[in-house]
């Protein structure tokens, strides 16, 4: 499924995903940054052994080096320049985004089966995962139809302005979810200035991150945040370390 696609009526469809059967899902933070590669390689591995029914759920912390990725929407004339940095082509949903240090990214790697068979659901949930995080900042994150992702408004830069704040894409096999969600804490935004952001080239729409808007925040005040928000909707059982 390509998160880039426009799903109607996210903010109607129920987003509770938690498990039908007991289950704990476990919690890896990766303090040192991890390779792109090495990144794909160990999703791999838990996507298979989760198919399998030889490993637990989990929900994997990370930041990334400087780096572009393309999903498989990406436009070759939204990769603007990338400044030395690598790109990278992924079977995930969406269009270029921008991953580097102060970026928390969370690799969602679940069992739908047991949970709801529902790519549109669970999109929308990781989208009120986010939600409810930035809630713990005092900041407003909102769903926009024709945009995937979570946006603040901006009216400090005009009355229709508006920053994205979090990212979306995922991958399904089997029915096991992978890829997942990046939220800006306190990234290079500057970097975002060699792609076309998720493909949205509209002036009026940017990015933003906790920092930016005069919220300085660590990456472990964030993962505090990710653990509660995520019981919520994945249930209460999740938090497993």
């Amino acid at each position: 499924m390509s998160a880039g696609t426009a799903i109607r009526n996210r903010d109607a469809i129920d987003i509770s995903f938690r498990s039908r059967e007991p289950s704990e899902v476990e919690w890896l933070t990766s303090d040192a940054p991890v390779t792109y590669e090495e990144a794909l390689a160990r999703m791999d591995e838990r996507v298979a052994a989760i198919a399998a029914g030889e490993a637990p759920e989990c929900v994997w912390l990370l930041e990334h080096p400087p780096l572009y990725t393309a999903g498989t929407s990406a436009q070759p004339g939204d990769l603007l320049g990338a400044d030395g940095f690598p790109v990278y082509a992924t079977g995930r949903g969406g269009q270029y985004t921008y991953h580097g240090p102060g970026q928390r990214v969370a690799y969602v790697v679940l069992d739908l089966r047991r949970r709801r068979a529902d790519l549109r659901a669970y999109v929308a949930a990781l989208e009120g995962w986010l939600i409810a995080t930035l809630d713990r900042f005092n900041v407003r994150g909102e769903r926009r139809e024709d945009r995937v992702g979570v946006w603040v408004r901006r009216p400090d830069r005009g009355a229709d302005h508006e920053d994205k704040i979090a990212a979306i894409g995922v991958r399904v096999r089997r029915w096991v979810t992978f890829h997942g969600v990046s939220l800006n804490v306190d990234p290079d935004l500057s970097h975002f200035d060699k792609i076309v952001p998720c493909g949205v080239s509209d002036p009026r729409y940017g990015v933003t991150s906790l920092t930016d808007l005069g919220l300085p925040a660590t990456l472990s005040d964030v993962d505090v945040a990710l653990k509660s928000a995520f019981a919520e909707i994945f249930g209460d059982d999740a938090g497993a370390s």
